[in-house]
Formats: C-alpha cells, structure tokens, sequence
C-alpha cells in the first residue's frame, strides 16, 4: 500500500508500545468518530436543501473540513484499533434529518443548528484536553495536537454560524438547547456503545 497504509501500519505499532490508557483513548477516538460522522451527515443535509443557495458555498466549506476531520478519526481508529460506535446507522440518518430539517428553516435555521451543534463540539474537546493533559501531555502529543486543531475549526464553524444570523432564527434560544441535548445525548451513548 502506498505511503498512507505504511504510516498507518507505523502509528499503530508505536501506539500498541506506548502504553496507553486504552479504555480512555477507545473512549475518546469512538466519539470523536461519531461526531465528525454526524457533523458529515448534518452538512450534508444542509447541502441537500440549501446547496445551491447563497449560502451553499459556505457550508460546503465547513463540510470539507469536517470530511478531512472524518478521514483523520477514520486513521485513527486504525491506528489505535478503537471500534466504532454501534450506533454509526442511527447518526448516518439523525445527521441529516438534523440538518435538512434546520435548513428547511432557512439559513438562519442551518446557522442556528451549525452554532448549536459545534458549541457542544468544542466544549466536548475541551474537556478531552484536560482528560488528555491530565493523563499525560507527552504521552498523547499527537492526539492533543489533532484534537486541539479540530476544536479551533468548530470554533470556526461556531462563529460562522454566528455571522450568518443564527440568533436571529425564529425561537433560536429553544431549538439551540434541544440541539444541543441531543448532542450531549449522542455524545455519551457513542463513548459507551
């Protein structure tokens, strides 16, 4: 395999001699996994309606970055050799319902999900850095340095969302919290499941 299988086939005999914490690296790449899945699914539900609209372009920016987050979770679930959540069917179709359904709202709709969704996404990595830090900095450099990056393009994505009237959605308060419940649902059945 050229190149990228050798690097994965590398990175995953380092990490099996690095004595990991397994059960809290499992943890978090099957998450993160799940995550950037259902992020994938949203953009792509957004894209389903709003895509050829003026604010296409900007959330296919967004998307292609979530892909390359997906490809990188996908490495590391190689890598590491995490399973992925059981639940992957379930987000693959709650991911797009959740962004076709705030962009049948509208831009503002699809902004309002995009805050919504990546402020629960950062304060998610967040807590993952001070698990990580906690743990053992050094130790994890490399995952904290993924992690660390993704967190500050959801930023990103957050304050994109924030410039293109989130707020200024309908009962924007209300669907951001069942958002972001939803999100904090997923988040601890994919650790577990």
């Amino acid at each position: 395999v050229p190149g990228g299988g050798a690097a994965l086939r590398l990175c995953s005999t380092r990490v099996a001699q690095g004595g990991i914490n397994k059960p809290v690296i499992d943890r978090i790449i099957r998450v993160d996994h799940a995550g950037e899945y259902g992020a994938n699914r949203i953009y792509a539900g957004q894209m389903a309606v709003l895509g050829r609209s003026s604010v296409g372009p900007v959330i296919q920016q967004m998307w292609n970055q979530e892909k390359v987050h997906l490809k990188k979770f996908n490495e590391l679930m190689v890598a590491y050799r995490v399973r992925p959540t059981v639940l992957l069917p379930f987000w693959n179709v709650a991911g797009f319902v959740l962004g076709a359904g705030s962009a049948l709202l509208g831009k503002k709709g699809a902004m309002a999900c995009t805050v919504a969704v990546e402020e629960s996404i950062s304060e998610h990595y967040n807590n993952q850095i001070r698990t990580l830090i906690e743990e053992d900095p050094e130790k994890y450099k490399e995952l904290l340095q993924v992690i660390k990056q993704f967190r500050d393009e959801e930023q990103e994505h957050h304050d994109i969302g924030l410039e293109h009237d989130a707020e200024a959605t309908p009962a924007y308060s209300v669907l951001k919290t069942a958002i972001q419940l939803g999100c904090k649902a997923a988040i601890f059945l994919s650790e577990r499941i």
